[in-house]
């Protein structure tokens, strides 16, 4: 596939290879109008004079557009250069006026169809795939490039901080722990809790005396070890038995604490808000703002090994899918199909009609402020080759013109005179 670069170099030597044909044509011409006049030919006098002459005009004709003819700042010349302003403004007011028209749009696009035919342009696989590789290939590591990793980790930080303050976890955990207040589920909950911890404490029984171990002086050689750690573990085990009793004077203490404790939650401001503010200060920590840090770093890594796969990638893979799933669903769907197509025709239309004339001193702006050299030799890049035909018809057309003349001037003087 050629890049622009390659077509312009492209489009300046089909130029060039023009002008030399148009020239060559004009350099036969001449030639034959020094033969003629060598052997007094004046048949051939007649066409090659005019020939030269239509050629030579319409070599002017084309070369004003663009510039002066031989630098020569002739009057009216370098057209396209020096009304520059006045074509763009003519341009902008064509587009606006008689490109934006509503009859002529509306009719266009009833004729178009645009939701049926973009239906069964994106159905298809290899349209599909199109689509999905300019998001996947082009646009996402495009806008991921662009993007700064420091802005979203800001973006994230802020926006999860405010989002964290918003929330009244006071709130939150009064409701959830009203059902306890009620009933014997606290009692159930509680004791389940201690069977829980009865049971871990005892399948831990050797790491809570090796734990006494290493904290023991080492000159006890280890008598006391097996003492203490015994000691640590039998103290434990009874307290959580005599917890696990209802009517034992520990359990009483435990359950008035979490019935405390649950009444300042569901009656006490200042309770609440101490809540809300403990879990917002265990957010703002180092290590939870680092966790967070780490999500987008995650999740760009996912998305950038993802795409590297190429055609294989399930980005990709997923894109195609949704796009075709789209167009099929689309076709089958006249009623979505009819709005597509009226949201176009009426609210879309309607806005480009509305601002028409931003859309015309659009172009007019635009055209304005391209230098005028520049202009110049981009048009006479893309049309030049062909405004060279006007010099080679006007130099064929002139001769045969030169032609008719003589011949109406030898009629006129055989036959008249």
């Amino acid at each position: 596939m050629k890049t622009i670069v390659d077509q312009d170099i492209d489009k300046v030597r089909a130029l060039r290879k023009m002008k030399r044909n148009a020239l060559a044509l004009l350099g036969v011409a001449v030639l034959l109008f020094i033969i003629a006049i060598y052997f007094k030919i004046p048949m051939l006098q007649a066409f090659s004079e005019a020939a030269m002459v239509g050629g030579i005009a319409d070599w002017f004709a084309v070369v004003a557009l663009f510039r002066h003819p031989m630098g020569i700042p002739i009057w009216h010349t370098a057209i396209i250069p020096t009304k520059k302003n006045e074509i763009g403004e003519n341009l902008g007011n064509f587009v606006s006026e008689e490109f934006l028209n509503r009859e002529k749009l509306e009719m266009k696009l009833d004729e178009f169809n645009f939701a049926t035919k973009a239906s069964d342009w994106l159905s298809q696989e290899e349209n599909a795939n199109k689509v999905a590789d300019a998001i996947a290939l082009n646009l996402i590591p495009g806008v991921l490039k662009t993007i700064k990793d420091e802005d979203i980790k800001r973006f994230i930080q802020v926006q999860f901080k405010e989002k964290l303050e918003a929330i009244n976890f006071g709130d939150w955990v009064a409701l959830a722990l009203e059902p306890l207040q009620k009933g014997n589920v606290k009692d159930q909950l509680l004791t389940n809790l201690l069977e829980v911890m009865s049971g871990e404490l005892s399948d831990n029984k050797d790491l809570i005396r090796k734990k006494v171990k290493q904290s023991t002086p080492f000159l006890s050689f280890g008598l006391a070890d097996k003492s203490i750690s015994e000691g640590i573990f039998n103290g434990l085990q009874e307290f959580l038995d005599e917890a696990k009793n209802p009517d034992s004077a520990v359990r009483i203490k435990i359950d008035e604490y979490i019935s405390d404790f649950l009444h300042k939650v569901k009656n006490s401001e200042e309770t609440r808000i101490k809540i809300n503010n403990l879990i917002v200060d265990f957010a703002g920590k180092k290590e939870v703002q680092d966790y967070i840090n780490g999500i987008w770093d995650e999740i760009k890594l996912s998305i950038t090994n993802d795409l590297e796969k190429g055609e294989k990638s399930s980005i990709r893979e997923n894109i195609t899918g949704l796009i075709q799933k789209f167009g099929n669903g689309l076709k089958e769907d006249a009623i979505m199909v009819d709005k597509i197509n009226n949201f176009i025709k009426n609210d879309l239309l309607s806005v480009l009609l509305n601002n028409k004339k931003v859309i015309g001193d659009l172009i007019s702006s635009t055209v304005k402020s391209w230098d005028g050299k520049e202009v110049s030799e981009k048009l006479e890049l893309e049309i030049g080759k062909d405004l060279q035909y006007i010099r080679i018809n006007g130099t064929l057309v002139g001769g045969f013109i030169g032609l008719i003349i003589y011949g109406v001037e030898w009629i006129y003087h055989y036959f008249v005179m």
